[in-house]
Formats: C-alpha cells, sequence, structure tokens
C-alpha cells in the first residue's frame, strides 16, 4: 500500500481536505504529521505540504513554517527522490525552505483572491502532470493573497527552457512573472503550486480536472 504525508503546521487549514484527497483517490495510507516533529513516518511516497495560513503568514508567507524541525525530514527526503507536493502555502514553505527557486509575493492589485480559475499544462512529462496533456486547458480553485510568483529573467528562462513550468495561468490572476502557475524542482519530484488541486476531485466541487494529478502520480509511483 502507498504511504503518504501531510505536514501540519498552525494556521494550516487545508491538511485534511489534502490527507482525503490523497486517501480517497491514492488509498494510500496517510499520516497527518505535526511540524514540530524531526522524523517522517518510514516508507513514505509522497509528502504533501497543504494551503493555509501558517503562523498567521506573519513575518513573509511560509518563511517560518520552512524553519520547522519537521522541514529538515521533508528536505532530505526529497533529496532521496520522494515526491513532494505543496499547495499554495505549501508552494509559498517550498520556495522559503529553498526546494523551489523564486518567491511568492502580494498578489498584484493587494487582493486575495478566491476563485475557480484556468490553467494550461505547460509540461505533461514529470510524474505529477502525466494526467493531463501538454497544451491542455484545465479548472482548479484559487484562494490566496500572496500567490504573485518572482524570480529574476535568468531563473525564469532557466525554469522555462529545462520545462520546469508545471502550470500557467491562462488568465489574470495575481500578476505572476509569465503567469508561471506551479514550478518543479530540477529533479522533478517536487513541485510547487498555488491552485488547490484537492477542492477539484469530483462533480460536487464543480469539475474533477484536480483528480488527475493524483490519479496521475499514483501510477507514477506504482
Amino acid at each position: 500500500m502507498m504511504r503518504a504525508a501531510v505536514i501540519q503546521f498552525p494556521g494550516s487549514n487545508c491538511d485534511r481536505d489534502m490527507a482525503v484527497a490523497i486517501r480517497d483517490i491514492t488509498g494510500a495510507d496517510t499520516s497527518l504529521v505535526w511540524h514540530r516533529e524531526s522524523v517522517l513516518p518510514s516508507g513514505l511516497d509522497l509528502i504533501a505540504i497543504p494551503g493555509g495560513f501558517s503562523y498567521g503568514d506573519y513575518l513573509r508567507s511560509g518563511a517560518m513554517a520552512a524553519r520547522s524541525p519537521v522541514m529538515q525530514a521533508v528536505i532530505a527526503a526529497a533529496g532521496r527522490g520522494v515526491p513532494v507536493l505543496g499547495v499554495c502555502n505549501g508552494f509559498q514553505i517550498l520556495t522559503e525552505a529553498g526546494l523551489l527557486p523564486g518567491a511568492l509575493m502580494r498578489n498584484a492589485g493587494i487582493r486575495f483572491v478566491c476563485r475557480t480559475v484556468g490553467l494550461t499544462v505547460e509540461n505533461n512529462q514529470s510524474m505529477f502532470t502525466s494526467g493531463y496533456s501538454a497544451g491542455e486547458k484545465i479548472h482548479i480553485p484559487v484562494a490566496h493573497h500572496d500567490g504573485n510568483f518572482f524570480a529574476d529573467d535568468a531563473t525564469l528562462d532557466r525554469l522555462e527552457g529545462e520545462g520546469r513550468v508545471a502550470f500557467r495561468y491562462a488568465e489574470p490572476v495575481n500578476g505572476s512573472a509569465r503567469n508561471i502557475a506551479g514550478v518543479l524542482n530540477d529533479a522533478g519530484n517536487v513541485l510547487g503550486m498555488m491552485p488547490h488541486p484537492e477542492r477539484m476531485i469530483e462533480a460536487m466541487q464543480g469539475g474533477s480536472d484536480g483528480r488527475r494529478l493524483f490519479e496521475g502520480l499514483i501510477r507514477e509511483i506504482a
């Protein structure tokens, strides 16, 4: 059986949504791991860092959570090739921890954005995106105040040149550089994205485009 862990921080509010999505779609034995833990469960096939407002977004979104004891274990696991998915605040934490390049800044217009948005699948060759077609337009909700992805031009060029842009906004959302909505690390086993795939996994949520991320992931892991 696949084993997964969802990391919880003070202020996480999408942890249970993420755990339910992983468990129901993949059948994984899914554990909730508190941020003060320094050791992760053994034999993990997936680590997820969920959305929310870790530490109330004080100082800088994700900056305090990135220095929690559990993140050293997450960084080590990612280095061993364990897939790590960070969504919304999880994306912010991954950049602050140095697992992904760039930074998530305050939205253009200084407004919280909460709606379903169109995305373009830029790379369907990763373990996280194999359930989609390249260039496909999908719809997934966002809910963030600090989702404006920023990096210098050299970093942006490298991300695009190496195929590490996983998703791109198909419409104006938050001012992100080159409309980037999700990026991969150089090894392809870490994905950070602002949209919430766990909130779009069945018809009663308005669609199931997020479901295919988890379905593709389980096929790749298996």
